[in-house]
């Protein structure tokens, strides 16, 4: 299995590290009013929180970028290439957000989302 395809499953595991932080916070975790909880977190919790969140998001984009590329590619080095530098991308996103340094987390997403863009040039013109 091609590592663009492996990165699916580290991508997929970011959202559940980044809560992980964000529960292991002072805010004891609330499982019977998980949005309440979320919503009173303040400081590293609700940036991890906030963090978690944006893994979702970011997660079916980066997935049909994968998938198209594999599709139309099949096992891929420039494929691959690219999955490993939006995985650094999105774990520099990780340590921006928590750092609470919101330019360099904006200048990181970017590149992120740019390399998905990537993916799907490379299926568009398959090189």
């Amino acid at each position: 299995m091609s590592f663009a395809l492996w990165s699916l499953l580290i991508a997929g595991l970011m959202p559940y590290f980044t809560v992980a932080l964000a529960k292991a916070g002072p805010n004891r975790y609330d499982n019977g009013n998980p949005r309440d909880w979320a919503g009173s977190l303040r400081g590293f919790a609700r940036r991890a929180h906030a963090a978690h969140q944006n893994h979702f998001e970011f997660l079916p984009f980066f997935t049909a970028g994968i998938l198209v590329a594999h599709l139309r590619l099949g096992a891929n080095a420039a494929v691959d290439w690219l999955a490993f530098g939006i995985l650094l991308a999105r774990i520099a996103y990780t340590i921006a957000y928590l750092m609470d340094r919101p330019t360099l987390r904006s200048i990181v997403w970017s590149l992120a989302i740019f390399g998905v863009i990537g993916l799907f040039a490379l299926a568009g013109r398959g090189a």
